[in-house]
């Protein structure tokens, strides 16, 4: 009774940025109920300026409908807006209409156009995309899972210690991941740019070529006719 046990408390909430770093992290002692939630994103973005502009949630709909009721909502109407993750919208959408119609991750009625953006395939024909990654504090959450069999045999210090080094261990490989990312595609971008540079130097080249080819065809063809007047001009000569 006197230690800590992981498994009395019912979860590890984590905040993520769409691109996998973590943001912040507690632990829900019986239930990840929505007023916890909203009093966990009350004590990380406690100030109007410090909201982000949507919060992506796999209960969305039912913590919409919890801040509605306890008066938050008037406050957090005024910057966020709530989402489901693309994954368990799929099972939301179709019996709860405030889920559809407020908490969708991807609207095509110009309601959220940050959340969507169109994007060309190989062949050159447009789509549409989700602009970020709702998934990611369920990868998160995969990737914890594989540590749980030894955060549940240790203390209370030893426990907030490894999942809070465990964390930015992740948020510094998952920066990593995205700064290689970025740069193969500037890599890919300059690489791009110099094939196009070297097809627009070949075809000025080439151009230059067949002027050049042109210019020697024209000058054969007047020492040609140069040739045929003064043959002509000595024929009738002789005539």
């Amino acid at each position: 009774n006197h230690y800590f046990t992981a498994p009395w408390f019912y979860c590890v909430e984590t905040l993520c940025a769409p691109y996998g770093a973590v943001i912040a992290w507690t632990k829900f002692t019986k239930s990840e109920g929505p007023g916890n939630i909203v009093r966990f994103l009350d004590h990380v973005y406690p100030t109007l300026e410090s909201h982000p502009s949507y919060v992506c949630i796999d209960k969305a709909c039912v913590v919409l409908k919890n801040a509605v009721l306890n008066g938050a909502w008037r406050i957090w109407s005024l910057t966020i807006r709530f989402i489901v993750d693309s994954y368990h919208y799929i099972n939301h959408r179709t019996t709860d209409y405030t889920c559809r119609k407020w908490c969708n991750p991807a609207p095509l009625n110009g309601s959220a156009p940050n959340l969507v953006v169109v994007e060309n395939d190989i062949h050159g024909r447009p789509h549409y995309k989700r602009a970020f990654n709702t998934q990611a504090c369920e990868q998160l959450n995969a990737w914890l899972g594989g540590f749980q069999s030894i955060l549940n045999r240790m203390t209370v210090v030893n426990f907030n210690w490894t999942i809070h080094a465990l964390l930015f261990i992740y948020t510094q490989k998952v920066i990593k991941k995205q700064l290689e990312r970025d740069n193969n595609t500037k890599d890919d971008k300059d690489m791009r740019d110099e094939e196009s540079e070297d097809s627009e130097e070949e075809e000025e080249e080439e151009e230059e070529e067949e002027e050049e080819e042109e210019e020697e065809e024209a000058a054969d063809e007047f020492d040609r006719e140069e040739e045929e007047g003064i043959a002509d001009y000595g024929l009738d000569n002789d005539m």
